[in-house]
């Protein structure tokens, strides 16, 4: 498991156009993560597909990810298939991608070797 600084941060409570990253800011932190995370295609989320072998592990990866979720009061949206699981973050309040998102990745990270 490697723990990087950023997965260490906690997140916080954002609103507004300044809590919003730029470009420059998102590559950074998108270059911190592991290299499935990618934007959305709009260029305001991040996602990343997750695969397991079946249904029960899916629904045991999308539990813990509620967990977190409500440990940082930061909420992605899933998408479960019987298989898959994509996670995808983007902060509402800020109108795209905020630090909150990346540090939410970044923890996720942490418990995934997949």
């Amino acid at each position: 498991m490697n723990v990087t600084p950023l997965a260490q941060r906690r997140c916080l409570n954002l609103h507004g156009a300044q809590a919003h990253l730029s470009a420059e800011q998102i590559q950074e932190l998108l270059g911190q993560l592991h290299p499935d995370w990618r934007l959305g295609p709009h260029g305001d989320a991040i996602v990343r597909e997750f695969r397991f072998h079946n249904f029960r592990e899916t629904i045991l990866f999308a539990n813990v990810i509620a967990w977190l979720a409500e440990q940082e009061n930061h909420h992605p949206e899933l998408r479960l298939r019987y298989n898959t699981c994509a996670v995808h973050y983007r902060t509402d309040d800020v109108g795209g991608l905020s630090e909150n998102d990346f540090i939410c990745a970044a923890k996720i990270d942490t418990l995934v070797t997949l």
